[in-house]
């Protein structure tokens, strides 16, 4: 999607998101899968036994800064960019910077210990993945870790609602192991990788991530969760 796409959005992008099959399935609205994201990354970490308080953040496609304001607390410094200016005006909870080129990240050479692009890649035609992936490693400090959130294109029920929403008009899915083979190619190798997203609000609630991360490995989540490290 190019950057007019996104500040035409920009304004009615929440309620362009809307969907019978999506808000069913998080409970209504967008806060539930923001909330997983968020888990899911500060449940990486602990499992890790990384302090992220003293790390530098930087969230690639931010939109609306949702991301941003979930994780602001976890580190020392939060920053965003995104190719809609639109989109930046929302996100109030942290430094923006507008990506005026798809291949360019607008930050300097090792400038953050951890990256997140949720949801962004599907968003990238094919031919620009591994320009994009390579400037991630350009931006990421020695050690640094790159998150990659997507939708998994096995699962029917995603695959009904991004053909239903117009922000994803002209998405193209990439599987899990795509997503991997994109992280190693640009240097990073895989620390994670996983499914989520297997049952809905409701359900999760009750059974928490134990039985979700369980499942992990099987390629029915509704999306899934690639963490690729550069090497210290």
């Amino acid at each position: 999607m190019s950057q007019a796409e996104f500040d035409e959005y920009a304004e009615s992008y929440d309620e362009l998101l809307k969907d019978p099959l999506r808000d069913g399935f998080g409970g209504g609205g967008s806060d539930f899968f923001h909330c997983r994201r968020r888990d899911l990354i500060r449940g990486y970490f602990r499992s890790q036994r990384i302090d992220t308080t003293k790390m530098d953040f930087l969230d690639l496609g931010c939109g609306k800064g949702e991301l941003l304001e979930l994780l602001r607390e976890d580190f020392h410094r939060s920053a965003g960019c995104d190719p809609s200016t639109k989109m930046l005006g929302s996100a109030t909870s942290a430094e923006t910077r507008p990506q005026t080129d798809p291949e360019k990240i607008p930050f300097d050479d090792a400038e953050f210990d951890v990256m997140t692009a949720a949801g962004v890649f599907h968003h990238v035609p094919p031919g620009e993945r591994l320009p994009l992936a390579q400037e991630v490693f350009r931006v990421l400090k020695p050690g640094g870790f790159f998150i990659v959130m997507e939708h998994n294109p096995y699962n029917p029920v995603t695959r009904a609602i991004v053909s239903h929403t117009p922000v994803d008009a002209n998405a193209i899915l990439l599987r899990r192991r795509e997503a991997g083979k994109l992280l190693e190619a640009a240097g990073m190798t895989i620390s994670s990788a996983r499914y989520f997203l297997f049952f809905p609000g409701a359900a999760y609630r009750l059974l928490g991530d134990k039985v979700e991360a369980w499942l992990g490995g099987i390629p029915f989540g509704g999306q899934f969760v690639v963490v690729g490290r550069k090497a210290s």
